[in-house]
């Protein structure tokens, strides 16, 4: 025991070191100096960094050696590491160089020293840095273990999910789900009950409650208004006062006003904001509802989709689409309705210029006009008459769907035009078509007995405004009476030129690019009446609206409804001529086909026309 403590036996305090000097290591401190400073320094914080520092520096030797049976560590102490507390209650200090104070000695200088101390030393026990260890680990961001954390933490929050409470905790999240949907409900239809029909699709703010409160015009005011320059905004802030009244007009319009003292305003403020003559706009107003009527003006402001129609005859939908994606062009196709029509939205090349169109893969053709050929439903080896058939858009559609069998005669009245027409159908690799100019009232005289007619008569062009804004002046009422007379002409002679002897055909197709009803409804009644052997069919096109029955005190026959109209621009009509009764054919024997309209406006009217042998002697 003696030699024990002579051994560790404190030495005689040293010297204070210069500042600037190297501080003595506290191995050669004595065991009762150690303490007495490990007891001052233990009241001072340990900082973050000095507890990282020394789990990097525990981590790299950890586990390497072990404990001797006497409980002391064996080997040598590691130097990164700046306290280790021994497992039998004795401390040993091993640092690099620390700087040591005499318990109650001077601290002028050594508060200097102390501050470099704090940023190198680390004192406590090996508990202490045991759980600094576990405080400091901190996974990488997006790591395993750190949304492995994430999720524990989350849980931790509330309920674990455990077996026995899965079932409720998912069953609570259905009726949080289906309240939050019935309360998403609740406001959707507590928005359309506020809103009704006053939501009307036009630009520009409401500012209706500036200025004060809107008064309509008298009939003497718009007179004046017209002589000035008006005012664009406050005409369309007044169509939009004046659409919305007459979508509620009970509860919105002002006292002593009539309904059609509003629509009069509302028509004479769209001829002024669209360009329209008064006639015109009237005239189309009241085809549609209010707000629809603003939609039909409002479309045929813009622009018409671009669309080409696939030639069959010489590629596939899929090839060309390939082909022309490989040349910068955004497409696809147009709709389940057709199998070769594609929609246009973007080309680095101009697309009626590429080698493909050249090459007659394809035609430049308004989607809308598909529908008319649809209703025709062209059979291999058919005889086909097209009346108006420029630039061959139809045409060349028709004999792709034939598949270049049968005989299609192509004519249109302006000769001017079939140069186009021939054009088109030696580009699109077309052999059985004939290019004729004859005018369409001359058929049958010239030709007849044809098993299928298309006739796409000569319009007003009210529904294709967007592509010709003229139409907007240049119309007027005898404009659509003239039209109106040579469609009803035209009609009878092409429903003549079907062959009532047709086995596969006797179909009419009349297709116009008009909206009015002039021209569609009441030709196709017209030619019901003057051809009692014809008789109205489905269109076969599943989509559209029905024709017009009646309309402003005009009524029409009930199956004027299997036409359709296709808006913006389109309406079709399928018509079949059937033998007439007192011809003496047996009623058993006559098949009734029919005619149809197509719109874009375009409407389509495809005729049967069968039977008619002569009378038996």
């Amino acid at each position: 025991m003696g030699g024990r403590r002579a051994k560790y036996k404190q030495p005689a305090p040293t010297p204070l070191p210069e500042p600037n000097s190297d501080c003595p290591s506290s191995k050669k401190l004595g065991k009762r100096k150690a303490n007495a400073d490990l007891d001052s320094e233990l009241t001072q914080p340990r900082p973050a960094k000095r507890a990282k520092e020394a789990l990097k520096a525990s981590g790299k030797k950890d586990g390497k050696k072990g404990e001797k049976n006497s409980g002391k560590p064996s080997g040598k102490p590691r130097k990164e590491d700046e306290t280790i507390t021994r497992s039998n209650g004795k401390k040993k200090r091993v640092e690099e160089e620390m700087p040591v104070v005499e318990s109650g000695g001077e601290s002028d200088d050594w508060e200097d020293v102390s501050d470099v101390e704090d940023e190198h030393q680390f004192v406590g026990s090996l508990s202490d840095l045991e759980s600094e260890r576990r405080v400091v680990v901190v996974s990488p961001p997006g790591s395993d273990e750190a949304s492995a954390s994430e999720e524990d933490d989350s849980e931790s929050e509330g309920e674990r999910v455990t077996m026995a409470n899965m079932e409720a905790r998912s069953r609570a999240i259905d009726e949080e789900a289906a309240r939050e949907a019935e309360l998403d409900l609740e406001e959707v239809q507590n928005a359309a009950a506020e809103e009704g029909d006053e939501d009307i699709d036009m630009s520009g703010d409401d500012e209706e409650t500036k200025g004060g409160p809107f008064h309509l015009p008298t009939a003497e005011e718009r007179e004046e208004e017209k002589k000035g320059v008006a005012d664009v905004h406050v005409i369309q802030k007044r169509m939009r006062h004046c659409a919305r009244v007459l979508g509620n007009f009970k509860k919105l319009a002002e006292e002593g006003r009539s309904r059609s003292e509003y629509v009069a305003q509302l028509i004479s403020d769209i001829a002024s904001y669209y360009g329209y003559n008064e006639f015109l706009a009237e005239k189309l107003f009241h085809l549609f509802s209010v707000a629809e009527a603003i939609e039909f003006f409002e479309a045929n402001e813009v622009s018409r989709p671009v669309t080409i129609r696939t030639n069959t005859l010489k590629t596939r939908r899929r090839d060309l689409v390939q082909a022309l994606i490989n040349r910068g062009v955004n497409l696809e196709p147009i709709g389940k309705w057709t199998n070769v029509g594609l929609q246009v939205f973007e080309s680095t090349v101009p697309i009626g210029a590429t080698p493909e169109y050249l090459a007659g893969h394809y035609m430049l053709q308004a989607a809308s006009s598909f529908l008319p050929v649809i209703a025709l439903d062209p059979q291999p080896n058919e005889r086909i008459l097209d009346m108006a058939s420029a630039p061959g858009g139809k045409t060349t559609h028709i004999a792709a769907l034939l598949q270049n069998t049968g005989h299609i005669f192509a004519n249109d009245a302006t000769k001017a035009r079939t140069k186009s027409l021939a054009a088109n159908v030696h580009r699109m690799g077309c052999k059985n078509v004939t290019v004729c100019s004859y005018d369409g009232r001359e058929f049958p005289k010239v030709m007849g007995g044809f098993n299928r007619v298309l006739l796409d008569a000569p319009c007003s062009g009210t529904g294709v405004i967007s592509k010709d804004s003229s139409v907007k002046v240049n119309k007027s009422d005898r404009d659509f009476m003239l039209l109106s007379h040579l469609q009803k002409q035209l009609i009878l002679c092409a429903i003549d030129s079907v062959s009532p002897e047709s086995k596969t055909g006797g179909y009419l197709v009349y297709s116009t690019c008009s909206v009015t009803v002039d021209e569609n409804e009441a030709v196709v009644n017209y030619a019901l009446k003057k051809r009692p052997n014809v008789k109205l069919v489905d269109t076969g096109i599943g989509f559209g609206r029905e024709g017009y029955t009646q309309y402003r005190g005009k009524t029409f026959h009930p199956s004027v409804a299997l036409t359709r109209r296709f808006y913006p621009h389109f309406k079709v009509e399928k018509r079949t001529k059937v033998a007439d009764v007192n011809a003496g054919v047996d009623a058993d024997k006559r098949k009734i086909e029919g005619l149809c309209f197509v719109h874009p406006f375009w409407y389509v009217c495809p005729t049967r026309h069968k039977g008619l042998p002569t009378k038996q002697a």
